[in-house]
């Protein structure tokens, strides 16, 4: 009832959930242009996800799984369905995400059949995979009414039923440790618990083994995706959108969004985006205009290009950005390997890379 009442307080004054304000990227997430200086190791059709167990990078591109050397992709195998998620787990054994609605774990990652199988109905949008310390594997199933690629369904409907999944690939079965998320997209292993993005609520919780939760870092000003462990304790964070405010107006009009999403192309919606300025039919964003000819570096973005640097507890220590005036937007992925750090940033399809000891000596981190 308290819950209610205080829920029904904020909407009437425009607070708390109901307000329309993004706060400010500062301290840690103070803006730079990293990621626009990083390495291109390659342009792709469908990047979408990248796993590595320290000897060998996997890439995901469309429904085929590529080994990454250098700057080559050779292509290993394809799927019947686009691949969602990857993991590298112990022994080489690599578990795959198809379409969002299975997960097959294989010995290799050119054994001719799955280990084990997940789906039957259980899994609808699974769009990160991570091993688990017992063995287990975590998966985050981002909605349960719309598919994986559907996010911008998901985000004007408010969805509310991304879940948290422990996947047994001994015993097959699959087990709900959280329910209920905005959007879960993307997940890691602490110790026995598991950190968990929830993007439309803009934050990063942990989800404890007994389903318990607690905030780790709330209020960013964008739309957290996956996590991976980074070298020396800590983790890396993707952010795949950017908030601005003209969209927390939208989210909180639903007449309007019924309109919207009802009579116009889902392609000219007012949402955030992977990648943007390709047409003159995009819904304006404010100061997101060229003046003269210019885009400015400071102009609320339709899209956007971030990775932050985690401490060990949860807290940003520095980050790599691509402005509203770059290219390197909708980093969906960030793993380490070899002595770098290597993203995909999906609006222009590429595989980008910088060296860890770079970043080391440019942030003191």
């Amino acid at each position: 009832m308290i819950a209610a009442i205080r829920d029904f307080a904020n909407r009437f004054l425009g607070r708390g959930e109901a307000t329309i304000t993004v706060p400010s990227f500062d301290g840690a997430l103070k803006p730079n242009q990293r990621l626009e200086s990083a390495q291109v190791l390659l342009e792709c059709d469908a990047p979408e996800a990248l796993a590595s167990d320290g000897a060998t990078l996997y890439l995901a591109d469309g429904a085929a799984l590529k080994r990454l050397e250098q700057r080559t992709a050779t292509e290993l195998r394809t799927f019947e369905r686009p691949i969602s998620a990857l993991a590298a787990l112990p022994g080489g054994r690599l578990a795959v995400a198809l379409g969002g609605i299975e997960v097959r774990i294989y010995a290799s990652a050119t054994a001719s059949e799955p280990e084990a199988v997940f789906g039957s109905g259980a899994l609808h949008a699974v769009n990160a995979l991570a091993p688990a310390l017992d063995g287990t594997l975590i998966a985050t199933d981002g909605s349960q009414t719309r598919g994986v690629a559907d996010w911008a369904w998901d985000l004007m409907e408010l969805g509310r039923t991304g879940r948290v999944l422990r996947l047994d690939p001994t015993s097959g079965a699959v087990r709900q440790l959280a329910s209920g998320l905005g959007h879960a997209f993307g997940a890691v292993a602490d110790g026995g618990d598991v950190l968990v993005s929830e993007s439309w609520r803009h934050r990063l919780v942990r989800v404890a083994p007994d389903g318990g939760r607690g905030i780790v870092l709330r209020h960013l000003p964008v739309y957290p995706s996956r996590l991976a462990p980074a070298s020396g304790g800590g983790f890396w964070l993707t952010a795949f959108l950017a908030r601005t405010q003209l969209v927390e107006f939208v989210l909180r009009e639903p007449g309007y969004r019924r309109r919207m999403m009802a009579e116009i192309d889902p392609a000219h919606w007012v949402v955030p985006r992977l990648s943007s300025g390709h047409t003159f039919k995009e819904p304006l964003q404010g100061a997101h205009i060229k003046t003269m000819g210019v885009m400015k570096p400071w102009a609320p973005p339709r899209s956007y290009g971030l990775v932050i640097r985690l401490g060990a507890d949860g807290q940003p220590r520095y980050s790599l950005h691509s402005r509203a005036d770059g290219i390197n937007h909708g980093v969906v992925a960030a793993v380490e390997a070899g002595g770098d750090l290597v993203m995909i940033a999906k609006g222009p399809g590429r595989v980008l890379k910088v060296s860890l000891a770079d970043l080391a000596e440019e942030f003191g981190a």
